[in-house]
């Protein structure tokens, strides 16, 4: 028995799973040589057309998988709302799949979803590689699968469409709030591990830090409280600080936490800020100011843009961005 797909008739005869859809169950409604040639490759693969197919062509079912790094960033969760709002408003299906750490893991769990015939891809890990982005790539001209990054971005990403904030003009404007602020040892408490959105966050930084002609300073340490709080004391007892800038609220807390036991007032010796403006910031005692990312909004976005890709719409612009705002509260003056 043919274990051929219909995403591997897609592939071969260089069309969209509509198209093979509509070559099966409408043929009127397909270009005589493009029905003929997908015809020709469902002969020549075995394919058997089952109910997935005829799905397609009425979109009576439709299946979107959303890839997560990690589920316990709080952001992720409100992301997730806004994604399944949308989600629910076009009677779609979401499958979730949550990445580890593990060496090959992605590359498994992409090859996972094309196996269960989604009809696109909502893929939210923004530590992606120039391998990573290459499978992706191949996911969607080999196998047709409409994707959209959701809150990362990738340098060369303008053939698969991205929804996000301006990251470096966040980081520009955080930044220079301190720098105005008169705080001079500004640091950018970042992550060892390498994330796209963080880069940018950093090019910001470093970009309001040279402007004002001061000495760039970033920090890398772990997103776990566990080891970012000895990484902390650490610092104060080998550094002079007075500004911090976080990549996660979660981080910008932890430190907050430390500094705290350390006996720094806050904004009196150091101001702090964080990035997202999630719970974390208005539960952490003082409330954290930081730059506020429409986490919800970027969720329902990318679906809605997903939606336009999955109906083979025109897309206005392939990279979006939304805007951002600054919420000054009490760890800054």
């Amino acid at each position: 028995m043919s274990k051929a797909t219909i995403y591997d008739v897609a592939g071969k005869a260089r069309v969209s799973l509509a198209t093979v859809s509509r070559a099966i169950n409408n043929p009127e409604k397909v270009k005589p040589e493009t029905r003929e040639r997908v015809l020709r490759v469902i002969e020549e693969l075995g394919y058997k057309p089952n109910a997935f197919a005829k799905g397609l062509a009425s979109r009576k079912s439709t299946t979107v998988a959303v890839l997560v790094p990690d589920m316990s960033r709080a952001s992720m969760a409100e992301m997730m709302n806004g994604i399944a709002d949308i989600a629910r408003v076009y009677k779609y299906s979401v499958l979730l799949y949550i990445l580890d750490n593990e060496e090959g893991h992605e590359e498994d769990v992409l090859k996972e979803i094309v196996a269960a015939q989604v009809d696109g891809i909502l893929y939210l890990n923004d530590e992606i590689t120039a391998k990573q982005f290459d499978f992706l790539r191949t996911i969607k001209n080999d196998y047709k699968i409409p994707i959209v990054l959701t809150n990362t971005v990738y340098p060369e990403s303008d053939d698969i469409p991205s929804v996000s904030i301006d990251y470096e003009k966040a980081g520009y404007e955080i930044t220079k709030k301190l720098i105005d602020e008169g705080r001079k040892d500004i640091f950018m408490v970042s992550t060892v591990r390498k994330y796209m959105v963080n880069d940018l966050k950093e090019a910001g930084y470093l970009r309001a830090i040279e402007a004002a002609s001061l000495t760039p300073r970033i920090m890398r340490t772990s997103g776990r409280i566990a080891i970012n709080t000895d990484h902390f004391n650490e610092f104060f007892r080998d550094h002079k600080v007075d500004g911090v800038i976080a990549v996660r609220d979660s981080i910008a807390v932890s430190f907050m936490n430390v500094a705290r036991q350390n006996h720094v007032r806050l904004p009196d010796d150091i101001s702090v800020a964080g990035f997202q403006n999630t719970k974390y910031a208005q539960l952490a005692r003082p409330q954290l100011s930081c730059v506020d990312v429409p986490i919800y909004d970027i969720g329902a976005v990318s679906m809605r843009l997903l939606t336009k890709l999955m109906n083979e719409e025109s897309l206005e612009e392939t990279r979006v961005t939304l805007e951002h705002d600054l919420v000054l509260r009490q760890t800054t003056r």
